[in-house]
């Protein structure tokens, strides 16, 4: 294991265990929206990375698909298992998405591509396509440049920040995020504010972008 993982690892490990629910129990707006589009296609099967304590994944599994989590903290899995009874979940990082065997019609993955620096970013994208049916789609919402932490902390990349010891953060713009995805056909792109609940630190709103896009037919 690299030295990055395990720092992450134990970042995520720190945050949930001093943390619990950091983000409440109720799911993304952007999963609502994500099933909406997921059934009308058909989807059956979804895999969902970063998916922490699970408030997403019950979402998916309760409106009726088959659900994988993929998460890197062993404190979150403690969480999920008992959280989201219906989801199984595998002790992965996001890179090691491509390890888990089986297709899936449709990949959610919500607030962690922009956590990676952009060598590895690619990369998750590639593995996410990879592990895609032939007929797939893809659901990814992303920290934007509208983001009030955008350009705060030590620049690490271009528009990619270290706004939290120990965590980076990148900030897409619009065409950023169509250039992430030049491997897919992307079907829509659009923003959405969402509210999230940060216990003692009170309400927070962040400013996201997200691209529904579908697997390529060469």
């Amino acid at each position: 294991m690299d030295v990055y993982t395990c720092e992450m690892r134990e970042y995520w490990n720190k945050r949930f265990s001093e943390g619990g629910k950091i983000w409440g129990v109720e799911p993304s707006k952007t999963a609502h929206y994500a099933i909406k589009l997921f059934k009308s296609l058909d989807v059956k099967s979804v895999i969902i990375p970063g998916a922490g304590y699970g408030r997403n994944t019950r979402l998916f599994g309760r409106a009726g698909f088959k659900v994988i989590g993929v998460e890197i903290s062993d404190n979150a899995i403690k969480e999920a298992i008992k959280f989201d009874t219906r989801t199984k979940f595998y002790r992965k990082t996001a890179l090691e998405i491509d390890s888990i065997n089986g297709k899936f019609d449709a990949v959610y993955c919500f607030n962690l591509l922009h956590l990676f620096k952009e060598k590895e970013r690619l990369l998750f994208i590639e593995k996410c396509n990879k592990i895609l049916n032939d007929d797939g789609f893809a659901f990814f919402v992303v920290f934007s440049d509208k983001e009030e932490n955008f350009g705060k902390g030590r620049q690490v990349e271009k528009n990619t920040f270290e706004s939290k010891p120990g965590r980076i953060a990148h900030y897409f713009t619009r065409q950023d995020l169509l250039e992430h995805f030049n491997n897919f056909d992307v079907i829509e792109i659009g923003e959405m504010d969402e509210e999230e609940n940060h216990g003692e630190a009170g309400n927070h709103i962040h400013h996201l972008r997200y691209v529904f896009c579908s697997k390529r037919d060469y």
